[in-house]
């Protein structure tokens, strides 16, 4: 299998990836559209021509990044949604009220390091909101992703990946010690797993799914951490630009690998892969900085087994609900 490499880098913006394409007639969904790289992935998609849809918890913020788009895009058809991930019944409102087809879901929200708690189905924050959240709106939206005919899945994993696989015997932190940056690890792994299986399951209906990290970025994903973790982070960050081993992104640049891959004809039909900076990341035993994916994230018996884990746990909690 032939990586996917380009002249892209980690300089390269959003727009950028778009220049020259044409998404006119495509719809789009974007999670996580009010803030960070999620408002830049979504002006991407609209400046393409796409019919962009923001999916976010705070619609008055959707609404503010909305009007924002539109006068920059010169688009008068992007929409707002809400969108609570860490609450089953908000994502089955948004599934159940979407008609016609759907091209390109860019599942970009998600929490990181946060204290311990629970989603409103009792699962652990961060897997129940980044991976569980997410596995629910993208299985719900299956038909109109399927009636598109060749859609694509944008799955954010990262980086952080690296420092958990999936603990499928303890998935909510009940029998070990909870550490927020374990815990945003596994949900960053889940990620990258759902990608795999995804495009196992679901390619003969014309649907590929691929995983990616969008670099370093300060965005308001760092909101829990502590003012001694940002200037630790901060002096990290300084010391491996001066190594050579990364520079922190603009929003711009970070949200350019998930348009890469809601796009690029590079990558039609293409899918179960893991991407940066907007070229296929290399399987590693361990990360270069923030570069390369270890092999547990794209394993695929793993995601097999996640897959249906996912299932059974969302199926479950809509019974108990009913």
């Amino acid at each position: 299998m032939t990586r996917i490499l380009n002249d892209y880098d980690d300089s390269t913006t959003a727009l950028q990836v778009v220049d020259g394409l044409d998404l006119t007639g495509r719809r789009a969904v974007v999670t996580g559209a009010a803030s960070g790289i999620g408002v830049e992935t979504a002006r991407a998609l609209a400046h393409a021509g796409a019919q962009v849809t923001l999916a976010v918890r705070d619609t008055a913020a959707g609404d503010r990044v909305a009007a924002e788009i539109a006068e920059t895009s010169g688009r008068d058809d992007v929409t707002v949604t809400h969108l609570d991930l860490a609450d089953l019944h908000s994502i089955d409102a948004l599934t159940a009220s979407w008609q016609g087809p759907l091209h390109i879901l860019v599942n970009n929200a998600g929490v990181m390091d946060t204290p311990q708690g629970r989603t409103a189905q009792g699962w652990e924050t961060q897997l129940g909101t980044n991976h569980l959240g997410h596995f629910a709106l993208t299985t719900g939206l299956h038909g109109a992703l399927a009636a598109a005919g060749d859609a694509r899945v944008v799955s954010v994993s990262s980086s952080g990946h690296a420092t958990s696989p999936v603990v499928f015997d303890d998935l909510f932190f009940e029998r070990r010690a909870y550490t927020p940056g374990l815990a945003y690890g596994q949900s960053k792994t889940a990620n990258a797993l759902f990608a795999v299986e995804l495009t196992r399951r679901w390619a003969g209906d014309g649907i590929t799914a691929n995983a990616l990290m969008p670099g370093g970025i300060w965005t308001p994903l760092q909101r829990h951490w502590s003012d001694e973790q940002r200037a630790a982070a901060e002096e990290q960050a300084s010391q491996a630009a001066a190594a050579g081993l990364f520079h922190m992104k603009t929003p711009e640049q970070g949200a350019a690998t998930s348009v890469f891959l809601a796009t690029s004809p590079q990558v039609q039909g293409i899918g179960g892969r893991y991407f940066e900076d907007c070229h296929e990341a290399e399987v590693v035993p361990e990360l270069h900085g923030i570069w390369g994916v270890l092999p547990h994230a794209l394993d695929p018996d793993d995601a097999r087994r996640l897959w249906d884990v996912s299932e059974q746990l969302v199926t479950e909690a809509r019974s108990s609900a009913g």
